[in-house]
């Protein structure tokens, strides 16, 4: 028997506003992007919403905070996984969500605080 997941909410992070809700066959975690009515997001966080139903929880909703994806030729390889960034600069997070400690909006083409990893 194949369980059915319950309606996913697409939220973005900032401004925080409801993008609507879907639903996914899947399980979206932190990191991965996902299309939403023709744009890309990448997932942030993901929250499960339950409900006390019949003397017993139930998963009722989930909520997926997402941010918008940054432009691919925004990203670098390193070797197992794309990260958000230039990856030669010493203030890069080497993450899939954040960019980086000092200009985490990007771009990191032409940024003032560039500097080179050791």
């Amino acid at each position: 028997m194949e369980q059915t997941l319950p309606p996913t909410e697409l939220i973005l992070n900032s401004p925080r506003r409801s993008l609507g809700q879907v639903q996914l066959d899947w399980m979206p975690q932190p990191g991965v992007q996902v299309t939403h009515e023709g744009e890309l997001y990448t997932v942030l966080e993901r929250r499960h919403r339950y409900q006390f139903t019949a003397n017993r929880y139930q998963l009722h909703k989930i909520d997926v905070y997402v941010q918008v994806a940054g432009a691919s030729q925004d990203k670098s390889w390193t070797g197992d996984r794309w990260v958000m960034g230039d990856i030669t600069c010493q203030y890069n997070a080497q993450s899939e969500i954040v960019r980086c400690a000092v200009n985490p909006a990007g771009p990191c083409n032409g940024c003032s605080h560039y500097w080179v990893r050791q």
